[in-house]
């Protein structure tokens, strides 16, 4: 069983409560068995998928099997062409270079319906939204990098694994996947 999961904000990666405000994914009536393959941080949105298939786990995860991830991150400020090569080029984060990526300013930019709760907006500072679609996933990977070449996250949602894309999965819900749907997951 396979299952693709809309998470919203504030909601925690992990079936037991940590102590904080944020809801666990007991909330959200998954079936017995499940288990959440990778980890979107509580303040992320997007893409989780839930298995009761170990073997998925490592096709998924395994750093040496290069599966890409893709988020959509809304950022203060609009990065220059040099910086959005820079970070696709690898960043040094606490003493190690991430390993290259694949990032774009999103042209058109998208229409996502407002968080809740909202992000801060200053009205003297422009945001935007870039793609970022990376090999690897270390712990809040893509807030850092982009935090390390000067334009912080206000928002970020997983829009992709593999070529299976979140799509019309409506915040907050979840549906399992068909054999389609899971070659798509699997697929570079």
């Amino acid at each position: 069983m396979v299952l693709a999961f809309h998470k919203p904000y504030g909601v925690l990666s992990q079936f037991t409560s940590d102590g904080s405000n944020h809801r666990p994914l007991s909330a959200f009536d998954f079936p017995k068995g499940v288990y959440p393959v990778g980890r979107l941080d509580a303040d992320s949105e997007g893409l989780l998928i839930l298995t009761d298939e170990k073997r998925l786990v490592d096709r998924l995860l395994n750093p040496k099997r290069r599966h890409p991830r893709t988020y959509w991150a809304q950022i203060e400020r609009i990065p220059t062409p040099e910086a959005l090569a820079r970070l696709a080029g690898g960043v040094e984060l606490k003493g190690r270079r991430t390993l290259p990526c694949k990032v774009h300013l999103l042209e058109p930019q998208p229409e996502i319906a407002p968080r809740i709760p909202p992000i801060r907006v200053r009205k003297t500072v422009p945001d935007c939204w870039v793609e970022i679609a990376l090999i690897e996933g270390k712990n809040r990977q893509v807030r850092r990098m982009l935090a390390a070449i000067g334009h912080p996250v206000l928002r970020l949602l997983r829009v992709q694994i593999g070529r299976f894309k979140l799509g019309e999965i409506p915040c907050g819900t979840w549906r399992a996947l068909s054999q389609e749907a899971c070659e798509q997951l699997l697929r570079r």
